[in-house]
């Protein structure tokens, strides 16, 4: 199982603390600020897990990101989880569901998180 989880994010708060809960737990962490350098980092490090974040430089840009990464070769296997408080934030009435043309990730965890329920997840989509 590979253990290298890349972290994009543009909260650097919540990437040190799921940071510090990934290594406690034996996997390797790297971290982008936003989809760009998230992106270049995916496609050259190639890691196990992509935890994304929605609202970063604009409100949707984990949304196009997803879409960006499963229509890559390079990435287009690697499971996206997608870690989000657009609910909390704009008052969205309903809850977002993967989807294989729209929201093409894994899963969809509310921030703020549970640590067990993110290990959980993570582990889930690695075995």
């Amino acid at each position: 199982m590979g253990r290298l989880i890349l972290i994009i994010d543009d909260d650097p708060d919540f990437a040190d603390a799921v940071t510090s809960l990934l290594v406690a737990n034996d996997f390797e962490v790297e971290y982008a600020a936003n989809g760009e350098i998230g992106f270049a980092k995916a496609t050259s490090q190639k890691p196990a897990l992509i935890l994304l974040d929605v609202m970063m430089t604009t409100k949707t840009e984990g949304f196009d990101l997803a879409r960006r990464l499963k229509e890559e070769s390079r990435t287009s296997q690697i499971p996206i989880i997608l870690v989000t408080g657009i609910r909390r934030d704009l008052n969205v009435p309903f809850s977002f569901e993967p989807d294989a043309d729209w929201l093409p990730v894994k899963a969809v965890i509310e921030k703020p998180i549970r640590p067990d329920h993110l290990l959980k997840t993570i582990r889930d989509y690695l075995a």
